[in-house]
């Protein structure tokens, strides 16, 4: 796939006089990831969103518009299996909304009898006086009192979140997402030894380019395994790790 955007990034990087170095020192690209970008060789590229976002870095950093490239690229590249095509609504037909307002009526005719059996139950009720009024059982209020209280760790943990620490043992790309779909980690590359965090939400779903990364779930180490592909996980309320397919990874993108 020759798609220009190579020789666009390779060319501006030489007309500003600036070395691989310089921008790898800038941008946390990997200087043989930069290399990849401007000789189109994409297969050394972790692919998808991860290869839009190194990019959309290079070329900002560059000056050039680093989304529309980036752009260019998901067109030129097709969807990848992670990503879905959005879902259009077929347009209702006129036989659909004439079923719909006949629903509606029937609905409110179903309604408008309930009304009318409610109010002859009520006149009922009056004209009987306190023999229709239902007593209350012995035991009641007794029942009441003996409910035993709800689990206090699992009701403690609902209400603050569950906390999240991640520390890079190599260079790994990272995007985390809070419950509320906020990038905590906007697709980021973290170097070795860096760490971020914690973080707390109810809950937390996050892509890796590879797994050369120790994650903290309320401060004890998840145990998941070191690989260089890109792996995804989520984190639920109650503190469970599992992990994500492709389709399912956050991109940060």
């Amino acid at each position: 796939m020759d798609s220009g955007i190579g020789a666009t990034l390779r060319e501006t990087r030489s007309r500003r006089k600036v070395s691989l170095d310089e921008v790898e020192a800038a941008t946390k690209i990997r200087a043989r990831y930069l290399q990849a970008l401007e000789n189109e060789e994409w297969d050394i590229l972790p692919g998808g969103a991860y290869t839009r976002g190194f990019i959309r870095t290079y070329a900002s950093y560059l000056g050039l518009d680093g989304d529309r490239l980036a752009e260019e690229y998901r067109r030129s590249s097709g969807p990848s299996p992670g990503e879905r095509p959005p879902r259009v609504e077929p347009a209702a037909t006129p036989g659909a909304a004439r079923r719909h307002g006949g629903a509606r009526t029937r609905v409110l005719a179903v309604a408008l009898v309930a009304a009318l059996i409610g109010a002859a139950i009520a006149i009922g009720v009056l004209a009987g006086g306190d023999e229709t009024t239902a007593p209350k059982p012995a035991g009641a209020k007794k029942q009441e009192g003996s409910a035993k209280p709800a689990d206090t760790t699992a009701a403690l943990r609902s209400a603050s979140g569950v906390s999240v620490e991640l520390e890079a043992r190599a260079e790994v790309w990272t995007c985390l997402v809070n419950a509320r779909g906020s990038q905590l980690i906007g697709g980021q590359i973290l170097e070795a030894g860096a760490t971020e965090g914690p973080f707390r939400s109810s809950s937390f779903s996050m892509s890796f380019g590879n797994g050369e990364v120790i994650l903290r779930i309320d401060g004890a180490e998840a145990k998941i395994p070191a690989t260089s592909s890109p792996i995804g996980y989520r984190i639920d309320a109650d503190g469970s790790l599992s992990r994500l397919d492709e389709a399912e990874r956050p991109t940060c993108a």
